[in-house]
């Protein structure tokens, strides 16, 4: 299937490693422009490096999302491709300290807010004025299963998440007259560099060697992180390609929905 996406401009924040680093490669293998943003200029600019050298068109921004300053650079940056982005996943934030509810603190809640809600709202509100002058836009905000299905542990990262949800879906109406769509997707257990070194660690004190394959690794502890009714972990590339879907003009009628990759761990509908 043609998705279409040949020469849209895509700027994923947080893409120099992880999800968002899987989410630029997917989006480059089907013809976009990407435009790889990280704060460290090294890892960014081999992901972009990596993307080039097999074919695919990227660029690197760099930047603080936390910083006003910084985001005004980086997405003035972003566009300078002779036209605005099209394309925008906001993917950067992360879960911080692993704190629970004996020892959270207020502070951890407004870091992880600024750093998950906040930074989205910033990038956003920079390029909305570009997509509504072109009258077409796609905007993704990557939340988590963590939002729907809140562990006891990080409740400020699971609260942050499903603040993400709930400003995507106030986003969709607002846009939905100037051709952008907007709509989260919130991945569950996902194959990253993190995730395996994480699940390995956990195995090696099983007594599985660190270096088994991956296969074993994942038979052994998987049921030790998450309940997933298919007996796996996602990929990177399931990731990329859903979302590749949901940026195309082939999902122009889908907004404001919120897309659960997890294997379906979801109980409820």
């Amino acid at each position: 299937m043609d998705l279409k996406l040949d020469d849209k401009i895509a700027l994923v924040t947080g893409s120099s490693r992880g999800i968002g680093e899987g989410i630029a490669r997917g989006l480059a293998r089907e013809g976009a422009i990407v435009v790889v943003h990280g704060r460290s200029k090294t890892n960014t600019e081999e992901v972009a490096h990596d993307i080039v050298t097999k074919g695919g068109r990227a660029y690197t921004v760099f930047g603080d999302l936390t910083k006003d300053d910084e985001v005004q650079r980086l997405t003035d940056d972003a566009q300078t491709f002779g036209k605005p982005v099209q394309i925008l996943i906001n993917n950067a934030g992360g879960s911080g300290e692993a704190e629970d509810w004996t020892n959270t603190r207020p502070e951890t809640w407004a870091s992880g807010y600024d750093r998950n809600v906040l930074a989205a709202v910033r990038v956003t509100a920079r390029m909305l004025p570009g997509m509504r002058a072109a009258k077409w836009g796609r905007i993704i905000n990557i939340s988590s299963m963590a939002a729907l299905i809140a562990p006891a542990k990080r409740p400020d990262y699971s609260a942050a998440k499903a603040a993400m949800i709930a400003m995507t879906a106030s986003l969709a109406k607002e846009v939905a007259l100037d051709g952008i769509t907007a709509n989260t997707v919130s991945p569950g257990t996902i194959h990253s560099d993190r995730l395996d070194e994480g699940f390995r660690r956990v195995a090696a004190g099983q007594g599985l060697a660190f270096e088994a394959p991956w296969a074993d690794i994942e038979k052994a502890v998987l049921s030790m992180f998450a309940q997933v009714p298919m007996g796996r972990v996602g990929t990177l590339e399931e990731v990329a390609d859903a979302i590749a879907f949901l940026v195309s003009p082939r999902a122009s009628y889908i907004t404001g929905a919120n897309l659960r990759l997890d294997g379906g761990m979801w109980p409820g509908l």
